[in-house]
């Protein structure tokens, strides 16, 4: 029997769910492959007394995963794309990325009417600063407090009671056969998503052909991968990581690409949003270009002035 493929994971049902994907369209091409799934702990699954942005750093999600997968522990990486830094670990490559589930930000809520609907003042679980950047645009109103874990945990609480209404990512949700709980969908003009948001990273090292060719072949989805490359350029031209509220989002139609991207204060108070179109071979530069729109409105001078409110390495 041929040596098992090593999927390299984090341990969320999430992010097992994710694994497990992969594990059953490999197993699926090709009967006589063997997957096994390697759990590892990231950075960012022992902190969970403090915000992301509080952390610092990047790849706060895929770091140790990547370790495993330069040490030859592991042959496959699976990553949520919104997790995956713009520049990854000399060694790797981004060898697939994964059609599309929704992209959009959810709200699950207690109460009828979904974002408007929340009475004045409504308490608000999300540790995203992009979230909380655009729900304070929209309802200054709110108070929005940190909210981390799981996205059974995040459900937990708010049955307890503790807030009147979660923000997550629909793409979760559906995955994990929750789909009935989320009360509204947040259009891009409410809640523009996450780069990559709704899509799965399978990274490999560079020179591992064989199991670069195998994914690909299974599961790499070309459109998703324009568009997310448009962001990911959005993001890489920015310098951008979870220490500043910096949204994206592509779509394809007709060979062209449409991407918007915003940057803004954590506090709502200013959001500078832009957009470009082209030709989808261009989408890396499509991405720069934008964040080359909003830099030139002061989008540095944002992402400095959030980036000096918190301490990197912990509060």
């Amino acid at each position: 029997m041929s040596k098992p493929l090593v999927i390299g994971t984090r341990g969320s049902a999430l992010a097992l769910w994710q694994a497990n994907h992969v594990k059953a369209r490999l197993e699926a091409a090709d009967p006589g492959l063997s997957v096994e799934l390697r759990v590892i702990k990231t950075k960012g699954d022992k902190i969970l007394d403090a915000p992301l942005s509080q952390v610092g750093g990047k790849g706060l999600f895929v770091k140790e995963i990547e370790e495993a997968l330069l040490a030859g522990q592991v042959d496959l990486a699976v990553h949520s794309m919104k997790d995956v830094p713009a520049e990854l670990m000399p060694g790797l490559i981004l060898a697939a990325v994964s059609q599309r589930e929704d992209p959009r930000d959810v709200l699950v809520s207690r109460h009828a009417g979904g974002l408007d609907g929340l009475p004045p003042g409504g308490h608000v679980g999300t540790s995203s600063l992009r979230r909380i950047c655009q729900l304070k645009a929209r309802r200054p109103d709110l108070r929005i407090a940190p909210l981390r874990g799981n996205v059974d945990t995040r459900l937990r609480r708010l049955d307890a009671g503790d807030f009147d209404a979660v923000v997550l990512a629909a793409a979760g949700l559906v995955r994990l056969g929750h789909a009935a709980r989320i009360t509204e969908h947040l259009s891009a003009d409410v809640s523009l998503p996450a780069v990559g948001q709704g899509a799965l990273g399978l990274e490999t090292r560079e020179g591992d052909a064989a199991t670069r060719d195998r994914v690909v072949g299974v599961l790499h989805d070309v459109s998703t991968a324009d568009c997310v490359a448009a962001e990911r350029a959005f993001l890489g031209r920015l310098n951008g990581g979870c220490q500043a509220p910096i949204g994206a989002h592509a779509t394809l139609a007709d060979g062209a690409i449409s991407l918007d991207g915003l940057v803004g204060e954590v506090d709502g108070a200013s959001i500078l949003r832009a957009h470009v179109g082209g030709p989808r071979n261009r989408a890396l530069s499509l991405g720069q270009e934008l964040a080359e729109m909003l830099l030139a409105r002061g989008a540095a001078e944002i992402i400095d002035r959030c980036r000096a409110q918190f301490v990197v390495g912990g509060a």
